[in-house]
């Protein structure tokens, strides 16, 4: 990235702040060693923060049965790297929901997001399970540098902003350059390492627009995994033309690395997990009926495909 892109994107203030106490709760828990105990005297230090995570525990998406009224519980229930997860979705959601972009809905930009970071989630339980996490995180935040370029050059990244809809033509990396001499890929790690998210994390999402077809280190194997899931999720956020699907779950499932059964198996979940995360992480969706007809056509369009 061009020095003066970076001086730009710094000027326009479009990157989010995060709290100083998620900041260094971050920090901790890169530590493989840390200690719980450690973790909650940092977040402890933020009433807020802390009512936020016990909310996140108490989620019908975790099956809690009874009331969680303990920092050190919920974190043990979670786990630090799900907890970082949801924190920093939550935190994100926050800061950029009172934002108008122009050129986008962000509406639709959370949802693409949330929907991609299932999807990355269910694939990576099958081909990375040790990296779920790690998948699910990256998905979720891969595209965060498409607002914050919108924000940045107004003028010069709309018309590519404007394509972030349904039914809008892919946002590819040279249209990108082009306009702004960089990639929301490129932002978007960059966000992440300032962040002090893991390495892995930041790379994975810098690759996710165009990832290596045979690399099997962890980072690519997770860009691929992203870049899959975003061809899913792009169908399920429109109605698409039914003759769209084949084609594109098919390529989804090579750069997945999956089966036809891992997607068949996947989708009757995705509505219900999506919809949960957009309450935890308080964000507007597609109506669960459209999601419903969608998610059928997919179905039977795959169905028709085995059986053939």
């Amino acid at each position: 990235m061009k020095a003066e892109v970076f001086e730009a994107i710094k000027r326009s203030a479009a990157v989010p702040s995060m709290p100083a106490v998620v900041v260094r709760f971050l920090e901790v828990i890169q530590d493989p060693n840390f200690e719980y105990d450690h973790v909650v005297r940092t977040l402890s230090a933020d009433a807020g923060t802390v009512s936020e995570i016990l909310r996140l525990a108490n989620s019908p998406l975790f099956g809690v049965r009874n009331d969680v009224t303990s920092l050190k519980v919920a974190l043990t229930l979670l786990g630090p790297k799900r907890t970082r997860s949801l924190v920093l979705g939550r935190y994100l959601v926050e800061m950029m929901g009172g934002r108008s972009v122009d050129a986008l809905d962000m509406s639709y930009c959370w949802r693409r997001s949330l929907v991609c970071a299932s999807a990355a989630s269910h694939f990576a339980k099958v081909v990375l399970p040790g990296s779920r996490e790690e998948v699910f995180i990256s998905a979720l935040l891969c595209d965060i540098g498409i607002p914050i370029l919108a924000q940045s050059f107004p003028d010069r990244y709309a018309p590519i902003a404007e394509r972030f809809v349904p039914y809008g033509a892919d946002i590819t990396p040279e249209a990108e350059t082009s306009a702004v001499d960089t990639t929301h890929a490129e932002v978007s790690a960059l966000v992440l390492s300032y962040w002090k998210l893991p390495d892995v994390v930041t790379a994975s999402v810098r690759l996710h627009q165009t990832p290596p077809v045979t690399d099997a280190r962890e980072p690519m194997r997770i860009a691929r995994l992203i870049r899959a899931a975003d061809q899913i999720s792009k169908l399920l956020c429109e109605i698409p033309d039914e003759r769209r699907i084949e084609p594109v779950c098919s390529e989804a499932l090579k750069w997945a690395g999956c089966g036809v059964g891992v997607l068949m198996d996947m989708l009757p979940r995705l509505e219900k997990e999506v919809s949960e995360l957009a309450n935890l992480l308080r964000i507007d969706v597609i109506p669960s009926r459209v999601y419903e007809v969608i998610a059928q056509t997919l179905q039977e369009k795959l169905q028709v495909a085995v059986g053939a």
